[in-house]
């Protein structure tokens, strides 16, 4: 991959971010991710499948609700609206390019400012995706997915498909079909929906089960018209469970779960899991993971932390080897993404206010998940890993076991058995070995 630019050079003094291995001392370099480097049969970058968040690394000005923006970006200058959402690509292709990310993501706000006028809206849009089309052309960088922003303008304060006023409900399918095109034009793998305000502040006034019925019908709207339209990839839901409403209906993976199984969207999509999203639900990921992936729903992840003292989503980038090798281990053994991949909705802190501290933080997080990548796959294929899971379970792979998991014993059966057995052994979990097991590859 060249590196692809604009008329100017946005991120002066930096050049490709390449691998230089883990003897390196270069902070403007690979130590782990080595993109060609085949790992469990496939190269690295098939793997993880990298993608830039389009809004936290060029459409965020490190503002917060006590303070203005601390990043003033000079892609962000221009008055023009089209001519600094050029700017803005400019930007992003030469920092995704510098940084050899095969993907980028983005809502239909981030690649240029909308108006209230809905044809306005489209102009914008279309010309920001045939700008869009000639970057990708020129340097080999692929569309993960898009989605629409259904969250941010006041209008949905109320929530989008699930808002009382149709008025508004009608508005958002607007923006579904506009950054549908989109997403099909660009040939993007996916397509993600974001509930942010899909939930409520207080069930006074809410009628539950009349939301959750149209969300489930804008749903299959949204993806029969996409269907009709060739778009043959996967529809996302990222779940979370609150913030900024009190309770949100895609609350962790089981509530989506439950929702796609009640509504019958469970043959067009599948999950896209947040970190953060998922502490904040009270989860570990690594919980959220697997529920996705063993109900064969795992599609995409978005990579970043929170912070353990905020209750409050934060979104920094990953850098905790042991929970990303314990992220990696599931994430192999479901057999990689459903079609998504890795994106960094992650953004530098208000006081990172130097250009190279974007590349340190994606830097950063490529390399810890690379590095996580060959150490579960060492751990899957070198240890006994798997055979302490399996061994757990072994009484049910024969006799008695077997033929309960195969729906053959009645209550008065396992009586029968538990009689003429007593007491049961005391089986080591052997936690303890296994946590150890994890630092001794790391």
């Amino acid at each position: 991959m060249g590196i692809v630019t604009g008329e100017k050079e946005f991120f002066k003094g930096i050049g490709q971010i390449k691998y230089e291995g883990p003897q390196s001392d270069n902070p403007l370099a690979f130590r782990w991710y080595d993109a060609d480097k085949v790992i469990a049969g496939k190269p690295m970058k098939d793997h993880l499948r990298f993608a830039c968040a389009y809004w936290h690394s060029f459409c965020g000005n490190g503002a917060d609700p006590f303070g203005e923006p601390t990043h003033i970006f000079p892609w962000s200058l221009k008055d023009d609206a089209i001519e600094r959402a050029k700017d803005k690509m400019d930007a992003a292709f030469e920092f995704i390019t510098k940084m050899n990310l095969p993907f980028y993501c983005f809502h239909d706000v981030d690649i240029v400012d909308y108006t209230n006028d809905i044809n306005e809206n489209d102009r914008r849009l279309q010309t920001m995706v045939g700008y869009a089309k000639q970057k990708q052309e020129d340097s080999g960088v692929k569309l993960l997915w898009g989605t629409s922003n259904l969250f941010s303008n006041r209008r949905y304060m109320n929530g989008a498909a699930t808002n009382p006023n149709f008025h508004v409900l009608a508005h958002a399918g607007t923006q579904v079909k506009a950054a549908l095109d989109a997403t099909i034009a660009l040939g993007g793998e996916n397509y993600v929906f974001w509930g942010g305000r899909e939930g409520y502040m207080t069930l006074l006034n809410t009628d539950m089960k009349r939301e959750q019925e149209h969300l489930a019908k804008f749903l299959h709207t949204a993806k029969d018209y996409a269907r009709k339209q060739g778009f043959n990839g996967n529809f996302f839901i990222e779940p979370k469970p609150c913030e900024p409403t009190k309770h949100q209906y895609d609350y962790d993976a089981a509530t989506v779960l439950g929702f796609l199984q009640k509504y019958g969207l469970i043959d067009d999509f599948k999950l896209n899991l947040e970190v953060n999203h998922a502490t904040l639900a009270g989860h570990t990921f690594q919980h959220d993971l697997q529920v996705a992936a063993d109900a064969g729903l795992l599609g995409s992840i978005d990579a970043n932390r929170g912070d353990y003292q905020n209750g409050w989503d934060t979104d920094q980038f990953p850098n905790d080897i042991t929970e990303v090798t314990e992220y990696m281990l599931i994430i192999l053994q479901a057999g990689g993404f459903g079609g998504g991949g890795i994106n960094f909705d992650a953004k530098i802190r208000r006081n990172s206010t130097d250009p190279a501290d974007l590349f340190y933080a994606h830097i950063g997080g490529m390399d810890i998940f690379a590095r996580a990548l060959v150490i579960a796959d060492n751990i899957l294929q070198k240890s006994d890993y798997k055979k302490i899971r399996a061994d757990r379970y072994a009484s049910f792979d024969s006799g008695a076991g077997k033929d309960f998991e195969a729906g053959k014993l009645s209550l008065e059966d396992l009586r029968k058995y538990a009689v003429e057995n007593g007491e049961p052994e005391t089986i080591s979990g052997k936690q303890e070995y296994l946590e150890n097991l994890i630092n001794r590859y790391i």
